[in-house]
């Protein structure tokens, strides 16, 4: 019989990633007809937001070498969880920590790792998952017979766990991680005005090249672009993401928007975020990049090219007009708004 395990850092155990991450461990579970466990390491985890998850156990490993990033004691923590409930399958969400452990923990364990996995289910009696290649253009469905299989489920697969607060009985398990070399010195973090990356944001907001072309003037106006891009993040909330065009043109001595990095980049070269919404402004909605779209809910573009790439099916809207003017607008308005 399998044995589930939910394992996730203390510090992001409550991000909606986690939870969907828990609520997918909980149906394989129960497709399964087994119970599962949660495992939590950090400072001093806390289980009490997830207790009426249906967990049959909860595990925590504490301690304060185990409240920062560091690849050595989070797996360390991670290998003593997953031993500690005898998991078959180790399910966690796919942040930055658990990604960076996921295939060292897997060979602790003498086990397999799969990442990017945006599906669990039961194929022929056995568990097994959904994975996206090639850039999100092509799905796979996989089952493994290693055991113990450790993974990690992408974001916006499954809805999120929600259910009350209660009182959790956890059992502590010891951990003493070796050879920990790593000291750390302190976080540094970008304002909150200066961060444009938002994964939980509800709207995706998407640059093109035409930001930093002639405008009908014949003039090109980055700095205005910037100011109207930045605003809209700043009142709106929104998460900012770019085409490869776009970021590129720097290292073609052309003009481009100071803030942008590749980390913002979505497309077949780029990332594939999943938000409820998006809005694409000056772009040209070919293939590459409207693939980074995949799994936005609704699609709203903004182009003065009626037979651009949007317009061809690929946008739920098309709104005709000027980019800067239609900024400039939505901008005012939600100055307005309370």
């Amino acid at each position: 019989m399998e044995t589930i395990l939910f394992l996730s850092p203390a510090d992001a155990a409550h991000s909606k990633n986690s939870l969907e991450a828990l609520a997918a461990a909980k149906q394989l579970a129960s497709s399964l007809g087994t119970t599962f466990s949660v495992g939590l390491w950090g400072e001093s985890p806390q289980a009490d937001a997830i207790a009426t998850c249906g967990a049959a156990k909860f595990f925590v490993v504490a301690g304060a070498e185990f409240s920062q990033p560091r690849y050595a004691t989070d797996a360390a923590a991670a290998e003593a969880l997953a031993r500690a409930a005898g998991a078959t399958i180790v399910v966690g969400p796919a942040c930055s920590r658990w990604n960076r452990i996921l295939a060292g923990v897997a060979h602790r364990l003498g086990g397999r790792s799969d990442s990017h996995v945006t599906g669990l289910s039961i194929s022929e009696g056995a568990p097994a998952i959904a994975r996206w290649y090639y850039r999100q253009r092509m799905e796979g469905i996989l089952s493994r017979t290693q055991r113990p299989w450790v993974l990690a489920v992408e974001s916006g697969i499954a809805p999120a766990w929600t259910g009350a607060p209660g009182s959790a009985e956890v059992e502590a398990v010891a951990c003493a991680p070796a050879g920990v070399r790593t000291k750390v010195a302190g976080i540094e973090t970008l304002a909150a005005d200066q961060q444009t990356i938002r994964p939980d944001a509800d709207l995706l907001f998407v640059t093109g090249a035409g930001w930093t072309k002639k405008q009908p003037d014949g003039q090109v106006k980055v700095e205005d672009a910037q100011k109207r891009i930045l605003d809209f993040l700043r009142l709106s909330r929104a998460s900012l993401g770019s085409t490869k065009s776009l970021v590129d043109l720097s290292g073609e001595g052309q003009a481009t928007l100071a803030f942008l990095t590749h980390m913002n980049q979505v497309g077949q070269t780029g990332s594939t975020p999943r938000h409820p919404k998006g809005l694409a402004t000056c772009c040209h909605g070919e293939e590459p990049h409207t693939v980074g779209w995949r799994f936005i809910g609704e699609r709203r573009a903004i182009s003065l090219d009626p037979n651009c790439g949007w317009a061809r099916g690929k946008a739920d809207f098309l709104y005709v007009a000027d980019a800067f003017a239609v900024m400039e607008k939505v901008n005012a308005l939600l100055e307005k708004t309370p």
